[in-house]
């Protein structure tokens, strides 16, 4: 077996680090985030933010677990069934996975926005972008022409046409102040977060406890594979799907401390 130190040296690209390594997708979200940070994408604080969701995969023993598939079953066929679904994302969604919201946004005919606390044009733009360069058409969120109530921050900024008139919103690596405020709104949220304690899957009808590198592209394979499925099969898979018992799932592997999977 290869061995590795156990904190590689620093890589200029992604494709430096070796897929074989242990803690590859550990070290890939590292990059991504350190990169996003020096294109000025990602804020300095999306880096505190990507060392806890780290701590939270490691726990989950750095793999889908069976509650987070059917999560994202149930996501796919929900985004499916969906009149208006937006993505919305934020700097570290951007950086992590801008690829991979362009690939699920065109799969399930989804609008992408850009959602940031930290916002400013500059930003904003750069994001807008980075996810034209990685295939978007059309990215939402510059106009911000709406407000979601009950928020005083830069986050209740969205487009009219976006995440304000959407019935079904994704909000991955998601504020929860904001979450709940969209909960609010009546809006169905499918929230990414590898933190089942946190806020904003606690109050999501479909909260995928998954890292985010793995959850999009899970999610979007789904909704290839039931893109001819009927209305009824779709809102089947979504009315079983139990967000009570995803959660109480991911909340256990996580406690149990069995890193060597299910």
């Amino acid at each position: 077996m290869t061995e590795y130190e156990s904190v590689p040296s620093a890589v200029d690209d992604e494709t430096e680090i070796p897929t074989d390594h242990p803690r590859y997708q550990d070290l890939l979200t590292r990059h991504r985030i350190e990169a996003g940070v020096e294109k000025g994408i990602t804020h300095l604080q999306g880096m505190h933010a990507e060392g806890r969701g780290s701590a939270f995969d490691y726990l989950l023993g750095e793999e889908t677990i069976p509650s987070a598939d059917d999560a994202e079953r149930a996501a796919a066929a929900q985004l499916l069934l969906a009149d208006h679904p937006v993505i919305s994302v934020n700097g570290n969604v951007a950086a992590l996975v801008p690829g991979e919201v362009v690939d699920l946004a065109s799969t399930v005919n989804a609008a992408i926005e850009i959602n940031l606390f930290n916002r400013t044009p500059e930003r904003m733009e750069r994001i807008a972008d980075h996810l034209r360069d990685h295939g978007a058409e059309d990215v939402l969120g510059l106009d911000a022409d709406a407000r979601i109530p009950e928020l005083d921050h830069e986050r209740s900024k969205v487009d009219a046409e976006g995440i304000y008139e959407a019935d079904v919103v994704v909000v991955p690596l998601e504020d929860g102040d904001r979450a709940e405020a969209l909960s609010e709104m009546g809006k169905t949220e499918i929230v990414v977060d590898l933190n089942p304690l946190s806020r904003s899957p606690q109050v999501a009808a479909i909260p995928i406890v998954d890292n985010i590198i793995r959850a999009f592209p899970n999610t979007t394979e789904h909704a290839r594979a039931l893109a001819d499925a009927d209305d009824a099969t779709l809102r089947e898979i979504v009315d079983s799907f139990d967000r009570a018992e995803a959660l109480a799932a991911a909340e256990d592997r996580i406690r149990s401390g069995d890193l060597a999977g299910e």
